[in-house]
């Protein structure tokens, strides 16, 4: 069993290698999460900038839609009442200051679930894509995630990896780190809400799973692909499309803290592997 790694801090000496599977208690966890704020009580985007989002999601923004179409079919309190049953926030409209809470049951909850689906993928040996367009937030997760999935025979694809175009007079590539797709400017990687890439991908490859976030679940989800999405609370698109029965598992959680902040989240989806 593993000793407790949560005493108020963390001994670096007791968790020499938070990414391999181990045992934890589900409260050492939790408090994981609430220390490295993937959940809490205070999150990186407050009660107006998640409306601020939600408002510009249901306008049609295509920066918040994320490749998704029909999105538009509900009121602006609507899609926050969706938040703040995925995050476990105060859902009252009339509240426009202070923090956006998210729990970290409800992450750990949702992580779970999708290591159950992810599980199965393995076990079917399943083709796959991972991506993301948070590459400074996520990859740890996500490459460690992978290695699960190939380690139980989940088959992870690389399609079009070094692929480069033009867009907006600027170099664009795709590349893949440990399997993790990424949008690239050749030099360094991008942060991106385009569903651009993804759809690229998807022109030349068909996977059975997608574990992703942003544009690059949003585009997959379109395509009509079984997709496992990660979404900040700021971030409704994939919420909304859980709930038009479009989408399984949505893990909202704060999407861009220390990548090694996520060990928790890879640790409650490894639980779920035989």
């Amino acid at each position: 069993m593993h000793q407790p790694a949560w005493n108020g801090m963390f001994d670096a000496a007791e968790r020499t290698n938070p990414w391999g599977r181990a045992e934890y208690s589900r409260q050492e966890l939790a408090d994981a999460l609430l220390a490295g704020k993937v959940a809490g009580p205070v999150t990186s985007h407050d009660r107006r900038n998640v409306r601020w989002k939600i408002d510009r999601l249901v306008a049609g923004d295509p920066d918040l839609q994320f490749g998704l179409t029909g999105l538009d079919k509900f009121g602006a309190d609507e899609v926050l009442a969706m938040m703040a049953t995925a995050a476990g926030f105060d859902p009252d409209p009339l509240l426009d200051e202070g923090p956006t809470a998210i729990d970290p049951d409800r992450v750990l909850r949702a992580c779970e679930e999708a290591g159950e689906r992810l599980a199965e993928a393995a076990e079917s040996g399943d083709h796959m894509i991972i991506a993301t367009g948070h590459p400074a937030g996520l990859p740890l997760l996500y490459m460690a995630t992978g290695s699960l999935l190939e380690e139980y025979g989940a088959k992870l694809l690389r399609p079009l990896s070094g692929f480069d175009w033009r867009e907006d007079g600027r170099h664009r590539e795709i590349r893949y780190l440990h399997g993790v797709a990424m949008l690239t400017d050749r030099g360094s990687t991008l942060h991106t809400h385009a569903p651009g890439p993804m759809e690229r991908i998807l022109q030349v490859v068909r996977p059975d799973l997608v574990f992703a976030d942003h544009g690059f679940a949003g585009a997959a989800i379109e395509a009509g692909i079984d997709t496992i999405s990660i979404a900040d609370v700021n971030d409704p698109a994939p919420v909304v499309a859980q709930r038009q029965g479009r989408t399984g598992v949505v893990i909202v959680m704060d999407d861009n803290v220390q990548p090694e902040d996520y060990w928790p989240c890879f640790q409650a989806i490894a639980s779920r592997f035989p």
